[in-house]
Formats: structure tokens, C-alpha cells, sequence
């Protein structure tokens, strides 16, 4: 059923020609480095804190866990993503499984997560910028925004291949600092923190036992945040059926290496005690075993600030790929998802961008990233369980790929989400709770405004539209 939707009617000529995105622009490589460029942020800041919670062993079992989530989260995104290639990604799958109020209680969560990760990461990068020239604060907020939202604006291609050389020497900074520390590793320093003698059970593997291994959660997901983010390009991918399930588990398989090289070569070669209490883990590591000015050093120090650029740039082209395709569908107003000559969704760009200013300007990160972690928790949950929808209701959908393991890999996700979700109230109720709050007043808009009318058309036709307006284009 046709409905007005802004300034054109849904699913007319004029509606999908003003919203179009730009196809065949990424292969499997260049999403699986978006895919890396997503999380890379997380081997340089923040993951060590759950050393300092739960001791090297309790951060080991939480990033066990951790990493078991996203990868069979990875291989059940695989499947959707090549099955339901759409820039809304986990919206859509939920969408398609189990119809809008849960296609939108999933973008929602993954709104939550998208907008609020760059402003904890700019605000990191704040601290880098301050470091080199002692400038910090909302000027140099919102130069980066400014100046990163514009590179997206000129084109998708031309801002992924920006996206590639950046993440290529965060890259290299790592490998750089693994080989740097692997001379320097002593298991023995693994193990440094004393048990806490008020705790039950604890020991100098598990120093605050396993209520620390729980508080920890949150910080091994540090390491893998946002890599599920790959599909949002599916409908600028050259070839999706093929390049998401590549380049997602060929982004996740990067992923699980570079996090085992710096959870156990950082606190193996200064002591976990340390480790726990470094801002800046690589760079302090590598200044403790060779010196203040360790010309290493200082390298990791420059290039790690192509780390948190990486995952800044990239998390900002998802949520604009996100708002887009949940303006399009009518689930937010219709001028966000409207895209010009060089088929950039300008206005998905720069509102969420507007906002994550404004978020920054709190200065607070670690309650930015926990609000985020919060809203990741939501849409793992509700994506794996959609895959297990459309594999009962919906069996003969096409499916080019097929996840190993199939529903209990996609309850393995489920389970471990869940467990992650409750550990974002034990370590940070107050950010938990503020992004309760946040999720609640966004269901309620849903609800209020826009439940009727987006139920007037069917997930049927919403991709249809998405289709037919990409085979227009190829033409």
C-alpha cells in the first residue's frame, strides 16, 4: 500500500531516485578492512581496564567468552547479511524476521551503539591530540567531526579508500609494538596482582574471582566492538552475496589475533599490574622496557592516533548507512534518508554527527562506551534471534551462505549477550541506566509516531524498493 512519506509518495519513481546509495564500490577486502577499521580503536585504549578489574586471568575468561560471542555472531551475520543485503543490516534482518516494532527496536539499539562510539572515540582522540600539542577539548572535537563527516561526503568509494590507508598503519603500529614487546615477555609477570583476600575463591589467576571475570565483560568487547557493522555497506558492495560473509569473518579472524597479541604481550612484558593502569597500553608498554624516548615509542604514539581516526571515520559511515535506511523506511524523518549526485545520504551524515558533538562535549568516554556496549548487547540478541526466525518461518529463502552450527550458533550469541548485557549494570549502573532511559524514550517515539504508519507496508515491499531501485542504477 503506497503512503506519502515527506515530499514523495513510498515507492515511487521520485522516492527511490532520491534515495539511492552508490553500488559496487567495495569488494570482500575493503570490508573486511572496514571491518577492522570499526574495532582497531580498541587494541590501542580501554581493553586493559579489564585487567585492572579482573586480574590478566579473569580478562582472559572475558575475552574467551567475548570473542566466542562475536564470532558466532560474525557467521550468523554472514548468512543474514548475504541473504538480506541492506545498508539497514541488523534493522532490516529483524525487519524481515519479525516485522517493525522489532526491526526498529533493533536499529534503535544499534543507533545507540553508533552515535555514542564516536564520541567516546573523539574524545580519546582529544587526549592524543593534547599529548602532541597541548590542545584538547571542543575545538578539537569538532574539527574532527567536521572534517571526517566531509571526506564521507565526497563519496563512499573515495572514503572507504581513505578508511584503507588509515587502518593499513594502525595496523602496522601494532605489529610494530608485537614485535617490539615479544623479546620483553615473562609469563610470570602475567600474574602480578594479589588476590583479594576479601573475595571468595580468588586467586592470582582470578585476583577479584569471578564477579571480576563478569565487570570485565564490557572491556574484552572492547576488542571487537562494532565489527558487526560490515553489513551496513552491503548495498555499496560489489558483489554481497559473496563480499559480506568474506568480509566480515575475514575482519573477525584479524581480530581474534591482534587481541590475543596485545592481551598477552602488553602485561607479559611489563606486569599486569601496570597494564591494568595504562591510558595509552601500547605506547606506556613500550616506554617502560625501552625508555621514555624510545623512538618505537613515539612512533606507536603518532600512529596510534590512525587507530582511534580509524574507528571514528568508519563507525561514522555506518551510522549514516544505519539513519539512512531507517529514514527510508519511514521509521525516522523522511529528509535523512535523501542522497544527492554522489549518492551520500548528506543529512545521515551530519545530524547523528551533530549530535555525537554535543555528547562529547561531556568529556566522560568510559560512560560513552559503556552506553554503547549497552546498545551492542540489545541488537546481538535480537539480530541472532532473527536468524533463527527466518530459519523456522522462512526456510526457503535463499541463503549463499550458511551459518556452521546454524540456531545453536545463533543461541551461543544470544546467551553470552545477555551475560554481557548484565555486566554493563555491574560495572557502570549509571551508564546503564542512562542508556535504558535513552532506549525507552526512543521506543516510545516509535510507538507514538510512527508504528501506524510504518505498518502500512510490508518488509516485502520495503525491499523491493531497495532492489528495484539498484537495478535502475545499474542501468
Amino acid at each position: 500500500m503506497a503512503e506519502q512519506v515527506g515530499s514523495s509518495e513510498f515507492g515511487t519513481q521520485e522516492y527511490k531516485q532520491q534515495r539511492q546509495l552508490k553500488k559496487g564500490v567495495a569488494g570482500w577486502f575493503l570490508l573486511a578492512t572496514l571491518g577492522v577499521s570499526y574495532v582497531i580503536s580498541g587494541d590501542y585504549a580501554g581493553w586493559n581496564f579489564g585487567i585492572g578489574t579482573a586480574g590478566w586471568g579473569g580478562m582472559l575468561i572475558g575475552t574467551i567468552a567475548m570473542g566466542l560471542m562475536y564470532f558466532t555472531l560474525v557467521l550468523t551475520l554472514a548468512e543474514l547479511g548475504a541473504a538480506i543485503p541492506s545498508a539497514g543490516a541488523g534493522y532490516s534482518f529483524a525487519r524481515y524476521a519479525m516485522g517493525p516494532t522489532a526491526g526498529f527496536a533493533t536499529g534503535l539499539a544499534v543507533l545507540i551503539e553508533y552515535a555514542l562510539a564516536p564520541a567516546a572515540i573523539v574524545i580519546f582522540i582529544g587526549g592524543y591530540v593534547e599529548a602532541l600539542t597541548g590542545i584538547n577539548g571542543p575545538i578539537v572535537y569538532a574539527t574532527f567531526y567536521a572534517v571526517f563527516i566531509g571526506i564521507h561526503l565526497i563519496g563512499a568509494g573515495e572514503a572507504l579508500r581513505i578508511m584503507l590507508v588509515i587502518t593499513a598503519l594502525a595496523v602496522i603500529a601494532i605489529f610494530a609494538t608485537g614485535v617490539g614487546l615479544l623479546p620483553h615477555f615473562d609469563a610470570s609477570r602475567l600474574f602480578d596482582i594479589a588476590a583479594n583476600p576479601e573475595v571468595a575463591g580468588a586467586t592470582t589467576f582470578l585476583p577479584q574471582g569471578w564477579t571480576g571475570v563478569w565487570a570485565a565483560l564490557p572491556f574484552a568487547m572492547w576488542l571487537f566492538l562494532a565489527v558487526e557493522g560490515v553489513p551496513l555497506a552491503a548495498e555499496e558492495a560489489k558483489d554481497p552475496k559473496k563480499d559480506i560473509p568474506r568480509g566480515i569473518i575475514g575482519a573477525m579472524l584479524f581480530l581474534l589475533f591482534s587481541a590475543a597479541m596485545v592481551l598477552f604481550l602488553v602485561p607479559g612484558a611489563v606486569g599486569a599490574a601496570a597494564a591494568g593502569e595504562y591510558a595509552a597500553p601500547l605506547v606506556d608498554a613500550l616506554r617502560a622496557v625501552y625508555g621514555q624516548d624510545s623512538m618505537l615509542a613515539n612512533f606507536v604514539n603518532v600512529v596510534g592516533l590512525f587507530g582511534l581516526i580509524a574507528s571514528f571515520f568508519s563507525i561514522i559511515y555506518g551510522y549514516s548507512r544505519l539513519v539512512f535506511a531507517l529514514s527510508r523506511a519511514g521509521y525516522l524523518p523522511d529528509f535523512l534518508s535523501l542522497t544527492g549526485e554522489r549518492k551520500v545520504p548528506t543529512w545521515s551524515l551530519v545530524i547523528p554527527g551533530i549530535i555525537g558533538f554535543i555528547a562529547s562535549l561531556s568529556g566522560e568516554g568510559d560512560m560513552m562506551i559503556m552506553m554503547a556496549v549497552f546498545g551492542a548487547t540489545i541488537s546481538y540478541a535480537l539480530q541472532a534471534y532473527s536468524a533463527i526466525q527466518l530459519r523456522k518461518h522462512r526456510p526457503d529463502m535463499p541463503r549463499p551462505y550458511k551459518t556452521p552450527g546454524g540456531n545453536l550458533t545463533a543461541w551461543t550469541t544470544i546467551v553470552l549477550a545477555v551475560i554481557a548485557l548484565t555486566a554493563c549494570f555491574v560495572y557502570d549502573s549509571t551508564a546503564a541506566i542512562a542508556a535504558l532511559i535513552l532506549y525507552a524514550i526512543g521506543m516510545a517515539y516509535f510507538f507514538v509516531f510512527k508504528k501506524a504508519e510504518v505498518s502500512k507496508h510490508s518488509a516485502e515491499e520495503e525491499f523491493a524498493i531497495i532492489e528495484q531501485a539498484e537495478a535502475e542504477l545499474d542501468d
